[in-house]
């Protein structure tokens, strides 16, 4: 232990001076390559190394080259900074090393706190064993429609389960063409088919077009197909946009349709002041996905699904071979009857020190500031002649694209092209998309060290990375 106790005051120290030094340094850049070789090509050693060797090589091998997103001029997909309380714990959680799956010990108590918090937060109703944590929202997703899945099938008098899905009706889906990719890959693991998941048109805000969708769904019930679940989005990855989760909450209750939100990045942007109107329905959600690792900035991986009846869930994955029967989980069972995972790390410690260190109050805060930089972004590109804003900000997300003259034709490739040229200049990190057949950029924010001096780094920057294109 005293090996221990040494290099873990050294891994503090190198882990504090890295995360106090990181405005000072390079949003992002190249492994080089003699690093590159070591991290990609390195034998295991035949005689094992001491602790201290191995805080070394994180010092000098790894922490040079981050992802980028704890820089507060990191506006990349949706990824946040680390929770300096989430930090903290992580060593903690690895040594008590559970497996929360269930049973009678903190790491599978402590996940009902979180679950509720996390439901309180988002405004969803929620009862004890109403939810878990996931990896993400991938998995989130997968718990959600597999949950959806077997309700539709116990509705129609079958076992999805236990007959699978050959010799009955497709089963149909429907997201909005702003639908994150999950929800695909989903429907494609489950066994639904991609043919089956129906991309409903999203209207001049960039939000699922209600009409629309009920066209759908009437031709494909006249077709003889199951319509059976509508995954709405509270916060989309293009433009941040929030659909008409009450208009689409009374399709799904007039058809019967089991009524999933992706709200991985945007659930918690309901806490914004004047936001919780365009949240109207999300309460009224079958399942809601939710990334705590996204807004909260608690560490990698941390995902929650939160469910309204759990008995869809569990009886979507319940499975208890005797060896894993544990008589003291009462009528709540385990967390793996809830999910795929029977080993689940200790995600809980993180998610709640991260939400203990911030309170309610300072993750209110948290929201309120990164939505007000995006707005702050969006009025800064609208009065400039070389910014062009593509869709209205609803949360912390900026789409946008520059502008190249009057010489269209060379506008979308000019696009594409700036976020890798920005990431290599260093001093800012953006990310590309096409929306409404376009090339563009978009700028997310959930750094609360993010200032409005930052926003106009990201512009000049990106002014100077076309200029060196256009070169």
């Amino acid at each position: 232990m005293d090996d221990l106790r040494r290099a873990g005051a050294a891994a503090v120290d190198v882990t504090a001076d890295y995360l106090a030094g990181v405005r000072e340094q390079r949003v992002w850049q190249p492994v080089a390559e003699e690093d590159r070789a070591w991290l990609t090509g390195q034998d295991l050693p035949t005689v094992g190394r001491s602790l201290d060797e191995l805080v070394h090589d994180v010092r000098v091998r790894m922490l040079p080259y981050p992802m980028g997103n704890g820089h507060p001029r990191f506006f990349g997909w949706v990824n946040s900074p680390p929770s300096p309380a989430g930090v903290l714990v992580a060593s903690m959680a690895a040594a008590l090393n559970p497996s929360c799956a269930g049973g009678e010990h903190a790491g599978a108590l402590l996940e009902y706190a979180v679950v509720r918090w996390l439901a309180d937060l988002a405004g969803y109703p929620h009862t004890a064993g109403g939810g878990l944590l996931t990896s993400g929202a991938s998995m989130a997703t997968i718990i959600g429609l597999a949950s959806a899945r077997q309700r539709a099938a116990r509705q129609d008098g079958w076992d999805a389960r236990e007959e699978g899905l050959c010799g009955q009706p497709p089963m149909v889906m429907y997201v909005s063409a702003e639908g994150h990719s999950c929800l695909r890959k989903a429907a494609e693991l489950l066994g639904l088919g991609a043919r089956h998941v129906r991309v409903v048109p999203v209207d001049g805000r960039f939000r699922m077009d209600v009409d629309a969708l009920r066209a759908l769904i009437a031709q494909d019930a006249k077709a003889g197909l199951r319509p059976f679940c509508v995954a709405a989005s509270a916060g989309t990855v293009n433009t941040g946009a929030v659909d008409p989760l009450e208009e689409i909450a009374d399709v799904a209750a007039d058809r019967g349709l089991w009524f999933h939100v992706d709200g991985a990045y945007g659930a918690l942007g309901v806490l914004a002041d004047g936001a919780a109107a365009a949240y109207a329905g999300i309460e009224r959600a079958d399942s809601l996905a939710l990334d705590p690792h996204k807004w909260l900035g608690v560490p990698v991986d941390c995902g929650c699904v939160l469910l309204r009846d759990r008995a869809s869930s569990r009886d979507a994955f319940s499975l208890v071979p005797a060896y894993l029967r544990d008589d003291s989980a009462a009528g709540l069972g385990w967390f793996s009857e809830y999910g795929p995972e029977q080993t689940r790390p200790f995600r809980a410690l993180r998610a709640w020190a991260t939400m203990s260190y911030l309170g309610r109050d300072g993750i209110v805060r948290l929201v309120n500031q990164t939505v007000r930089l995006a707005h702050t972004l969006a009025a800064m590109i609208e009065a400039a002649d070389d910014f062009e804003l593509l869709a209205p900000v609803t949360t912390s997300i900026v789409a946008f694209r520059y502008r190249l003259g009057n010489r269209d034709g060379r506008v979308d490739d000019l696009n594409r092209a700036i976020p890798a040229a920005v990431q290599q200049r260093g001093r800012a990190f953006l990310t590309g998309t096409r929306i409404g057949g376009m090339e563009a950029l978009r700028a997310c924010f959930l750094n609360p060290a993010t200032t409005t001096e930052d926003l106009s780094i990201l512009l000049n920057e990106t002014r100077m990375a076309a200029a060196e294109i256009a070169a």
